[in-house]
């Protein structure tokens, strides 16, 4: 987080998620911070980049003030990768993004069978290792459907097939599983209290569960899709027999192609809302009580933006706390009345600054500082937040 300590002016609290593809978090923050500095001299910014849960987390953490790990880990293929961690007080912060995520492969029609998330669990026995008993998975951007199984033999879980070996990595290989036994969990899981969170709603199985809304984009085709499906189904069954608890019966329990349900099911995890629980962990709140204006941003701001996406979640606490919002996106796919209807006073994409997409990203920083320039200036126009005239 970065603070202009010696500035006496209007208190801007900049507070983006990433552009994706283009900006991560931080960097849009700074150069919505630059133009924010530009229109307003002698302002009082405050950069705290958020996030939702998904990819992003663990350095939206760490700009706040946490501290970054880094674990060679088995990524989602079998390769070893290198996975980023974060810790903020007494919180261990895991993106699985960052150990089994889909950037780290080329989907194909094997991928969607095969890929796995046990570096996740690599990541989440590292943060056990350093003493950390509260540890939060960020489940945005899995590779794969395996419904968590991955992650939990990471962490001491046996998935048997009829002859008592292991079944392979992957959602491919869920209908196999004859047995499950956990009697050699991590000892350390009983009293760790493990936290999913997301930024959507997905049910384990089904036309809406997490193979049909997700599969095809990690790689499955139709016929994929429908055994990923069962095996999902299958997994909460046995999984279900164990343990009493039934991932296909929660209405998150396919988020990151199931791994929610299974660590609810195997371990008891909760789930949260990704923005509303990261953004607290931040300590938006308390920047808010401070700010008199407060600039959100994203690459792209349709509806999708308003379930659960953490610039929203941002706007909403604000409305909330008295404070003016307004937004710099890359791109905007929303009405007036949407806008207005989140809590927005103003918004300006970078599209409209550059006079195309295609201009607007291959300069992202300047767009997105000239956006954050002119809905500064508007904030002012608008009286949204007052400058003092030099006496």
């Amino acid at each position: 987080m970065t603070v202009d300590e010696d500035a006496d002016g209007p208190r801007v609290l900049v507070a983006p998620d990433k552009f994706k593809g283009s900006l991560t978090a931080a960097e849009a923050a700074r150069a919505i911070a630059d133009g924010v500095r530009a229109a307003l001299p002698g302002s009082r910014v405050i950069e705290l980049p958020v996030a939702d849960g998904g990819e992003g987390t663990v350095d939206a953490v760490v700009a706040a003030g946490g501290t970054r790990h880094v674990v060679a880990v088995t990524g989602p293929t079998g390769a070893p990768v290198d996975a980023a961690w974060a810790a903020l007080g007494e919180v261990a912060v895991v993106e699985l993004a960052a150990a089994d995520g889909l950037q780290l492969l080329r989907p194909t029609r094997t991928t969607a069978l095969t890929a796995g998330s046990s570096g996740t669990g690599e990541v989440v026995r590292a943060a056990l290792d350093a003493g950390f008993r509260r540890i939060v998975i960020g489940l945005g951007g899995s590779s794969g459907t395996d419904g968590g199984t991955g992650l939990l033999t990471s962490l001491g879980a046996r998935f048997l097939d009829a002859d008592g070996r292991p079944v392979p990595p992957g959602g491919g290989s869920l209908r196999r599983i004859a047995e499950v036994d956990l009697d050699a969990l991590d000892p350390r899981l009983a009293e760790a209290d493990v936290v999913v969170c997301c930024d959507v709603e997905v049910p384990l199985t089904g036309e809406r569960g997490a193979a049909a809304l997700f599969g095809p984009q990690k790689g499955a085709a139709r016929e994929d899709v429908a055994e990923l499906d069962a095996g999902l189904a299958h997994l909460a069954e046995v999984l279900h027999a164990v343990t009493g608890r039934d991932a296909a019966a929660v209405a998150w329990g396919g988020a990151a192609g199931g791994v929610s349900g299974g660590l609810y099911a195997a371990l008891g995890a909760r789930f949260t809302p990704g923005a509303d629980y990261v953004v607290t962990l931040l300590g938006l709140d308390d920047r808010l009580a401070e700010a008199d204006l407060v600039v959100v941003g994203e690459g792209r701001m349709d509806r999708t933006s308003l379930t659960g996406k953490a610039p929203v979640e941002v706007v909403r606490r604000a409305v909330a706390a008295g404070v003016a919002a307004v937004a710099v996106v890359g791109a905007l796919a929303l009405t007036e009345d949407e806008v207005a209807a989140a809590g927005l006073r103003a918004v300006r994409s970078a599209v409209d600054e550059a006079g195309s997409a295609a201009e607007a990203l291959t300069r992202p920083e300047h767009w997105v500082r000239a956006a954050a320039e002119t809905v500064a200036r508007t904030a002012v126009e608008n009286e949204l937040v007052v400058i003092e005239e030099p006496r």
